[in-house]
């Protein structure tokens, strides 16, 4: 029996940012201004076209007639200019001479459909940007199929992306889900979805689409976090694959029996490669070009072709390090590898390929 002290409120949950809501979708976007900037510049420009028009008005002031006095002066052109603009038109101030509606038709008219446009463009903006994001979440939705759901976007999680996108994923194939609103608005200005909520929830993973995930990389800063991530995740989807990480070697077996295909320890993995790399510098640096896609020498797994059935795993083109047979892995040293077979997985060390620069398609 296995036991992990599960604390009341997960550490993670703590930052999670109250003012926004702890599942919502977040879709990659470019910012270009922020919207107070964008309010103010466009009551600016509001402000100048009401300053046009009570100038046009004032130059032109002998052409109105005022039912009040029959003259007008600058605080009569400025209402007059605010009414008219407004479209609320009192009738008390018109203008009576040719010039005066001329200038109506050709320059107050323009200056109140602009004005107008300012100020009802803004709403307009609003709304139709809450209907595009409404369609793009929905179209994301529907397509989004054997994805990557990454639980966590810290240093484990980041380096775990830049694995992933080294070996070839796209990035419309990964979401990832942390209770931080500013970790998943950094994601964002990556490219990626994310989901702002506590990855322990289940409405949280399913806002992911968890259930038609592929894998699923856990990635979270406590062990006991990890463990209630992978029950509600193994619980959500049976056939994903889940590759968790620990910090304590002792959480691994209970990670396991909790639904996770594969356990990293984080704390015993670095102190291995601290030791090897203090007996051989050189062997360190070898492993550290393993475990690093994208670069010098890969670990790659991949089926047995035709060519190499029957063969002796020492006779492949391949370097071939060990031999997956259906559950069984056998190292390449032991009797039973050889000869391969077409329905075996082999874990080769290969030569990296150039991955080229991973581009975001437009809208």
């Amino acid at each position: 029996m296995f036991h992990v002290k599960l604390p009341s409120r997960d550490v993670m949950a703590r930052h999670v940012d109250e003012k926004v809501s702890p599942s919502r979708v977040h879709l990659p976007r470019q910012i270009v201004e922020k919207p107070l900037w964008q309010v103010g510049k466009r009551l600016l420009m509001a402000l100048g076209v009401l300053a046009l028009t009570t100038l046009i008005v004032y130059l032109d002031r002998d052409g109105y007639h005022d039912n009040a006095n029959g003259t007008l002066d600058f605080l009569d052109c400025a209402y007059y200019a605010t009414v008219t603009l407004s479209t609320t038109g009192y009738g008390d101030i018109v203008p009576h001479s040719d010039s005066a509606r001329l200038v109506n038709i050709l320059l107050v008219t323009p200056l109140r459909v602009l004005f107008l446009i300012i100020l009802v463009g803004t709403t307009l903006e609003v709304l139709t940007e809450r209907t595009r994001e409404e369609w793009r979440l929905n179209r994301w939705r529907s397509t989004l199929r054997d994805h990557t759901v990454i639980v966590g976007f810290g240093t484990k999680g980041r380096s775990a992306i830049q694995t992933l996108c080294a070996t070839g994923l796209r990035k419309e194939q990964i979401v990832i889900v942390d209770p931080s609103s500013k970790v998943i608005d950094t994601a964002n200005a990556d490219g990626f979805v994310g989901v702002v909520g506590d990855a322990t929830r289940s409405d949280v993973l399913l806002r992911a689409e968890v259930q038609k995930a592929r894998q699923i990389v856990i990635a979270t800063q406590r062990d006991d976090t990890a463990v209630l991530v992978t029950l509600t995740a193994r619980q959500l989807n049976r056939g994903a694959k889940i590759v968790a990480a620990v910090r304590e070697e002792e959480n691994a077996p209970l990670l396991r029996q909790s639904g996770a295909d594969a356990v990293i320890t984080s704390a015993s993995a670095a102190g291995r490669l601290l030791g090897l790399s203090v007996l051989s510098p050189s062997a360190g640096t070898v492993m550290e070009d393993l475990i690093q896609q994208g670069s010098g020498l890969d670990l790659v797994e991949r089926p047995v072709i035709k060519a190499e059935v029957g063969k002796n795993v020492r006779e492949t083109d391949d370097l071939v390090v060990s031999v997956l047979r259906g559950h069984r892995l056998l190292g390449y040293d032991d009797p039973a590898a050889s000869p391969l077979q077409l329905t075996d997985r082999v874990i080769t060390i290969v030569r990296a390929a150039p991955v080229p620069p991973l581009t975001t398609p437009p809208e």
